[in-house]
């Protein structure tokens, strides 16, 4: 939509109510990242559409479950045991005072999903002791309104396509609703970002230059767009995900909620090519601070459709901001950039 701008840090927090926090592990070459949702929490949904997901307390946040609110979302590296980041943080939010009340000890809930980062050439021989626990912990406690993006928290060991991957964010104002909506992003998926000429297929979304301002692709393909894999390529080997949340400061309900993240969801199509594999869990949860506006249902229409096109910027963005770890595949920046 072309009367949106972004917000004042063109980042998930600009999203009131929200801060960000991130941690990572230099030898594992992996990380993790956290949104704190605050003393007032937020209604959550999530959309599940890979075909390889990891997933912690997306259960709860089905349609018609009790408990319709939660205390923060964790995004990590690390497959299967990236989960465990959810426990400390799980663990600091009760020590602090936030959470369910039951009536006994106050439950903070702690919904999170992982991306594959296990073969990007850093030490995962952990043995009983794999960082999760530990990231989980210093990204809380990092928790704030700047973050960085790139190589960054749940994006640090990330690989998009044949690129490096990263943590991307972005936001946007909707000046009819007068709502803000915001998206954070690991970009870590199977499929590509941009083409052969580096201009990413968000590029018609693209808000001033936030991720190189270099336009949409002149090469529009004539076909299925797939990544080019070796002849002994084995997929399976480097399993991948992207995970994401997308926010806004409007008041919904659950309902309302869930068809906002629904909607969102689409800017992963809109952002990478293929998505949705079977090497992919691509998972995007949805946060509504009630901080902002009321919206009719024409509004929440307005923040679908802009939550998709804030998505496809964070994956760009995640991607363009992201520099070499020395990995066998480049950098955005180190193969395209000079070019364009």
């Amino acid at each position: 939509m072309s009367d949106v701008r972004p917000g004042s840090r063109n980042a998930l927090t600009d999203v009131a109510g929200l801060t960000v926090g991130n941690a990572h592990d230099v030898k594992c070459r992996t990380g993790t990242t956290v949104i704190l949702c605050g003393e007032n929490r937020a209604v959550a949904a999530v959309d599940v559409r890979g075909g390889g997901p990891g997933t912690r307390e997306t259960d709860a946040l089905a349609p018609g479950r009790l408990v319709q609110s939660v205390d923060a979302v964790v995004l990590s590296g690390g497959s299967a045991f990236g989960l465990d980041a959810a426990g400390s943080v799980q663990l600091w939010l009760a020590a602090h005072g936030f959470g369910y009340q039951t009536g006994g000890p106050i439950v903070p809930i702690v919904p999170a999903a992982i991306l594959f980062d296990l073969v990007n050439g850093g030490d995962k021989d952990w043995g009983m002791d794999a960082p999760y626990r530990a990231l989980g912990l210093q990204a809380i406690e990092a928790a704030g309104v700047e973050f960085a993006q790139g190589k960054a928290g749940a994006g640090y060991g990330a690989r998009a396509g044949g690129l490096e991957g990263g943590l991307g964010s972005a936001s946007a104002v909707d000046p009819v609703t007068g709502a803000t909506v915001g998206a954070l992003v690991a970009v870590n998926c199977f499929g590509d970002v941009c083409g052969d000429d580096g201009r990413f297929y968000a590029a018609p979304f693209e808000l001033g230059e936030e991720f190189g301002g270099c336009g949409p692709s002149q090469k529009v393909p004539s076909g299925p767009v797939f990544p080019k894999l070796g002849a002994d390529a084995k997929p399976y080997a480097r399993s991948n995900t992207t995970i994401a949340v997308v926010a806004t400061d409007a008041a919904l309900s659950h309902e309302d909620t869930q068809r906002f993240v629904t909607m969102a969801q689409a800017g992963l199509a809109r952002a990478v090519r293929p998505v949705y594999t079977p090497f992919d869990g691509d998972t995007v949860f949805a946060l509504a601070t009630a901080q902002g506006p009321s919206v009719d249902a024409i509004g929440l229409a307005r923040l679908g459709a802009i939550g998709a096109d804030v998505l496809a910027r964070a994956i760009a963005r995640g991607v363009y901001e992201a520099r070499s770890l020395g990995n066998s595949w480049p950098a955005w920046r180190d193969k395209f950039n000079k070019g364009l």
